[in-house]
């Protein structure tokens, strides 16, 4: 296989992973992002700790899709994460909400 065979391979799984995403985020609650993964789940939990100074941060989240085209399966029932480094979560607007934050801002202009 070829480097550019190689690259072509890549590029495809990603546009895969990509569209399998735009399939399956409206059946989640949250985005999570942290250093290393993104993630799609219906239930998290952030716990901040404290040692000497430092800060990290504990994850759970439950009924989850993983971001990784390397996995076999990328939906998963439970998963933990322990990083020292930013994470994000952000809620998904739902379709049946009438007035989502982003349709909102627009309105206010």
């Amino acid at each position: 296989m070829s480097a550019e065979d190689l690259e072509r391979y890549e590029t495809e799984m990603e546009l895969q992973l990509y569209r399998e995403y735009r399939d399956v985020v409206r059946m989640f609650a949250y985005v999570v992002e942290t250093e290393r993964r993104f993630y799609l789940a219906n239930h998290v939990d952030v716990t901040p700790h404290q040692v000497d100074g430092d800060v990290w941060f504990e994850l759970e989240l439950n009924d989850a899709w993983v971001w990784d085209m390397y996995r076999p399966a990328r939906f998963v029932p439970h998963v933990r994460v322990l990083t020292f480094r930013d994470v994000n979560v952000e809620q998904v607007p739902r379709e049946d909400d009438p007035n989502p934050p982003f349709l909102a801002e627009e309105d206010e202009s």
